[in-house]
């Protein structure tokens, strides 16, 4: 099995019950093709570089798992015909030099413009 991520934006005004619709169809798609979902986090609402079918920000999704080609194509199928996802990229991490081990944090919140700067002020205070 082959690694992956994929980033997906969706649409900053969804309602909670649209935004677990999405994700849950992602999941399904994944279990659907023998696929392992690792990790699943809510990156929050931030401004895009440039506007997106009239929209100046989005909500962020992170997905990690591990899966086969066929998984992958269709999670970006079903990702393209859904109208409440802005953009989606999928990387293969694979062959990927590993990284040092990070250190596990837990996410409570989402990370949003106004906590962002005291998330780095606490980031750099660790270290």
């Amino acid at each position: 099995m082959r690694k992956y991520e994929t980033i997906f934006i969706l649409q900053p005004e969804l309602s909670e019950d649209d935004i677990k619709s999405v994700t849950a169809k992602a999941q399904d798609v994944i279990s659907a093709y023998k696929g392992d979902c690792l990790r699943m986090d809510d990156w929050g609402i931030r401004k895009l570089a440039y506007p997106i079918k009239k929209c100046a920000r989005g909500r962020y999704y992170y997905l990690r798992f591990d899966g086969e080609s066929a998984l992958i194509a269709e999670l970006e199928r079903r990702l393209r015909l859904d109208e409440k996802v802005l953009r989606y990229q999928s990387i293969n991490i694979t062959d990927l030099p590993e990284r040092a081990p990070e250190k596990k944090v837990e996410v409570t919140e989402a990370v949003t413009e106004e906590n962002a700067e005291e998330t780095t002020a606490v980031e750099e205070a660790a270290e």
